[in-house]
């Protein structure tokens, strides 16, 4: 199979060296671009990052050694690839546009930023459990005036534990949920050494996270009408977000009620058979089991269980019946991985998989 010429827009920040660090040997991609501000322009990769790079193992030879190209140079990024993954850090508005241009440069953008997370007929992706969505790019290309480029995005990495836990159990139409998520320093671009206020500390706020924990999965769970996605209007969900001092790793509390409460043994059952359309394609980066239950009291842990599937699994445990809902459980992702670049990567793979990137 011929590699697909793909470029990463924000390359040297955070999720752009995860990219990086996820694309060296994939089956399917090969990076050929890779872009950034001004400020990163015109020095290799290797030398933009220097002192920065975060990732487990070295920067890949051959992009270590590419020339860095202006993010705004949208023509000349467009010519080189087939399409991109943003890892944009500007202005919202900004993003949007940009995303915009390289969309109606004919580059399909596929996006971790959230700026065009609300916009109408931009899907917001979570491959096992909507695609579906993806049906709403045509609107998109008539808005655009594009022949193949649209714009895709991901969710936002607090949603990715427990989203497709209670997905699972949709047949049994939960109500409401309250939900506390615990967040890894690398959720916001840092490290335990970039951020040394977050060693033995806990910060109880991380700006908009509660309203992108409450709202997008309701988007998620809602439906093409118009020519647009229209969320759905429940289950009703309430969120705190807490920034923890972990390196990697997004865990969520939840406690949940049911329209239709199952039992226990039928909440495990429908969580061990979980699957979607990654799994049925045998996506490269599809973690086969998608939801893996721990029955250890003290499990999932963070440091123990993130990089379950190559970080691309969901760790649950603590299942148990509550006195004001219906259960509670505990879920666990790994936030850069799953949460960021590689939900994106598997969002690319069904792309292709299905021809949408033809």
């Amino acid at each position: 199979m011929t590699k697909m010429r793909v470029g990463i827009l924000g390359a040297t920040g955070m999720v752009g060296q995860r990219f990086v660090h996820l694309l060296g040997n994939h089956p399917w991609f090969e990076v050929v671009a890779v872009a950034a501000s001004p400020r990163s322009a015109g020095k290799t990769y290797e030398q933009a990052v220097a002192g920065r790079w975060a990732m487990p193992s070295e920067i890949p030879a051959a992009v270590a050694s590419m020339v860095v190209a202006d993010v705004q140079a949208v023509q000349a990024v467009s010519d080189q690839v087939e399409f991109v993954f943003s890892a944009l850090d500007m202005d919202k508005q900004a993003i949007r546009d940009l995303e915009d241009d390289y969309a109606r440069h004919e580059c399909p953008v596929v996006s971790n930023n959230s700026a065009h997370r609300w916009t109408p007929d931009v899907p917001m992706i979570m491959p096992e459990i909507n695609p579906d969505h993806l049906d709403v790019l045509s609107a998109q290309r008539r808005r655009l005036g594009t022949r193949r480029g649209f714009v895709v995005v991901k969710p936002n990495c607090s949603i990715q534990p427990y989203v497709p836990a209670l997905h699972a159990l949709a047949d049994h139409q939960p109500t409401r949920a309250v939900v506390c998520t615990y967040q890894a320093v690398s959720g916001a671009g840092k490290t335990m050494a970039t951020w040394p206020e977050m060693v033995d500390n806990i910060i109880p706020y991380i700006g908009g996270e509660e309203e992108k924990s409450e709202r997008e999965p309701l988007k998620i769970w809602g439906r093409i009408e118009n020519d647009e996605i229209v969320s759905a209007s429940g289950p009703v969900l309430s969120a705190q977000c807490i920034r923890v001092p972990v390196s990697d790793g997004h865990m969520a509390a939840v406690s949940v009620s049911f329209e239709k409460k199952p039992s226990r043994d039928l909440i495990l059952e429908r969580w061990a058979a979980f699957a979607g359309k990654p799994q049925s394609l045998q996506l490269p980066s599809a973690p086969q089991p998608m939801l893996q239950y721990f029955d250890q009291d003290n499990r999932p842990q963070t440091k123990l269980d993130r990089d379950l599937g190559d970080g691309m699994a969901v760790a649950v445990g603590r299942l148990r019946e509550d006195v004001v809902f219906d259960y509670k459980f505990i879920a666990l992702s790994h936030n850069t991985v799953r949460g960021a670049a590689g939900g994106a990567v598997l969002i690319a793979e069904l792309l292709k998989a299905e021809g949408r990137l033809d």
